[in-house]
């Protein structure tokens, strides 16, 4: 039988694994290779007409968490992203959001030192409109709250990461 339901999957990061250096950040004390990972999603609901993608790290020692990477008006075309999409290679029409680390692309993972494991929701949203009705310099919160106001669904995989 096949399923029916939104799902995300990925050839370089898996459910509750940790994340391999490349998905690192290159700065803020990190040196990794900063490569988004692939990204794959299928049985989009009906109605689709664009899609997002987010990274964020609710155990950043923040009161707000941490967003890596914000994508919206991903064409309802695009089954997904290719690795190291992040750094500008998005589908047309695409647009980027400023990260927490203040630039629009992806920021890999960089948790502090010590401390402890950090989980990575990686998020493909499904969206009823081609444009996500904010503004270019929207921040990452207002994003993030556009987002869960009008998806039709989301999918979500979670990798690790620690230093």
């Amino acid at each position: 039988m096949t399923s029916t339901t939104f799902h995300l999957t990925s050839t370089d990061i898996k459910e509750g694994h940790f994340m391999a250096v490349a998905q690192e950040f290159d700065g803020f004390g990190c040196a990794g290779k900063n490569i988004s990972p692939a990204l794959h999603w299928h049985n989009a609901p009906a109605g689709t007409k664009s899609f997002a993608v987010t990274v964020f790290d609710p155990d950043a020692p923040t009161c707000s968490g941490f967003w890596h990477w914000l994508v919206t008006d991903i064409p309802a075309s695009a089954s997904g992203l290719a690795q190291g999409a992040g750094k500008g290679s998005l589908p047309t029409g695409s647009r980027c959001f400023n990260n927490d680390y203040g630039f629009k692309g992806f920021g890999g993972a960089c948790p502090p030192e010590g401390h402890g494991m950090h989980r990575y929701q990686f998020t493909v949203w499904a969206l009823p409109e081609e444009t996500l009705p904010a503004a270019d310099d929207a921040s990452a919160a207002v994003v993030g709250f556009m987002l869960n106001a009008m998806s039709l669904a989301k999918a979500t995989l979670t990798a690790t990461y620690a230093r």
